[in-house]
């Protein structure tokens, strides 16, 4: 696993060498945030950047019909509107707390130049930007082929990954938004998970989750997604770091695929 070096809770932080993070440290300002709290609009300008070190982040795509539905799950692994990057740009989701938290905040601007100027900063963001990717495709398959049960006992294990407690903070209502479904749905949801004994209850705006069951309710797409991404963070974040050429303004930088997409790929961009 990537070690992480006492108080700093942001994996991708955690794996920068001391010379390179303290490109950004001078510049962080420690924030936190409530559950619901939104920390950028769709349209809004991506600054500044946000290294979270507790609580989730979903990001939430708005439909003309005025549902929603998330693409993204992010935490402590990640780097909200660390795209920024590629120069001034707008968002085209909604990146809302879903778990109250901590972060360390850095403007686009001082990010950039940190940026232009390490190696370690770019690596760390090119393999966060290919973390957010593969999420936002198994997000993308899993929404089209499974059931409503099966996507919610995911989503509830994502949440969990970012808690140390067996009750969620999460209203019926945020599920619903998660999920892109109605009240109702999740409430028949929940009774199907409760008698499967995957959640033994939920009251009060707190789900309890019994891990194990959850697990089985839950479809293939979370223990596969999650690996990936984990093996992914483990291998690349604490390997040497690849030989990259000087950061010139204006240069493409490369992504996996077809790259980021706008700006969440969302991969988590969260």
């Amino acid at each position: 696993m990537t070690a992480h070096r006492t108080g700093i809770g942001n994996r991708l932080l955690a794996a920068l060498p001391p010379e390179d993070l303290a490109l950004l440290a001078p510049h962080f300002q420690k924030v936190s945030f409530e559950p619901d709290a939104i920390l950028v609009r769709s349209g809004d300008e991506l600054d500044p950047v946000y290294f979270p070190h507790s609580g989730a982040i979903a990001f939430m795509l708005e439909m003309p019909d005025g549902q929603t539905v998330a693409t993204t799950l992010m935490g402590r692994e990640g780097a909200l509107a660390s795209f920024s990057v590629l120069g001034p740009s707008h968002s085209s989701v909604t990146a809302t707390a879903r778990l109250a938290g901590t972060a360390s905040l850095i403007s686009a601007a001082k990010f950039r130049a940190a940026y232009a100027r390490s190696a370690a900063i770019r690596h760390v963001v090119q393999v966060h930007a290919r973390a957010l990717l593969l999420q936002l495709q198994h997000v993308a398959a899993c929404n089209a082929l499974h059931r409503v049960d099966g996507r919610m006992a995911r989503w509830l294990l994502q949440l969990h990954d970012r808690v140390p407690d067996d009750h969620l903070p999460v209203t019926q209502e945020a599920l619903a938004q998660l999920l892109g479904v109605r009240r109702t749905t999740v409430t028949l949801t929940m009774s199907k998970l409760r008698a499967a004994g995957a959640v033994p209850s939920d009251r009060r705006g707190f789900v309890e989750i019994h891990r194990a069951q959850l697990e089985r309710a839950a479809c293939d797409c979370y223990g596969l997604m999650q690996r990936k991404i984990d093996q992914m963070y483990c291998q690349e974040l604490s390997a040497p770091q690849p030989a990259l050429a000087p950061f010139r303004e204006g240069s493409v930088v490369a992504f996996d695929e077809a790259g980021p997409e706008s700006r969440a790929a969302s991969r988590e961009r969260k």
